[in-house]
């Protein structure tokens, strides 16, 4: 299909589509608008969240490798949170 042919097709489409009358568009453009802002305020404190939540695992963490960073001692670090230390 070439590229004339196409667009007399998305023509042809586009006359088909019942669009909303501005009396219902401008409602539902409002909403529209209101739940994006809503979602990115919520995804926004939940990354505010996680990351308040790491950092103080971290904290938490810091003091079981005596050696700076690297790979904890076993006898330092209990079994149970051996894991979690390790991907800090």
């Amino acid at each position: 299909m070439g590229a004339k042919k196409y667009a007399q097709e998305v023509v042809k489409e586009g006359k088909r589509v019942r669009w909303p009358k501005r009396d219902q568009f401008i409602p539902a453009f409002i909403a529209a608008i209101v739940i994006c802002v809503f979602c990115a305020l919520i995804l926004s404190l939940e990354d505010w969240g996680a990351g308040t939540l790491i950092s103080q695992l971290k904290d938490l963490f810091k003091g079981f490798g005596g050696n700076g960073g690297g790979e904890a001692a076993s006898s330092e670090v209990p079994a149970e949170i051996g894991f979690l230390w390790r991907l800090f």
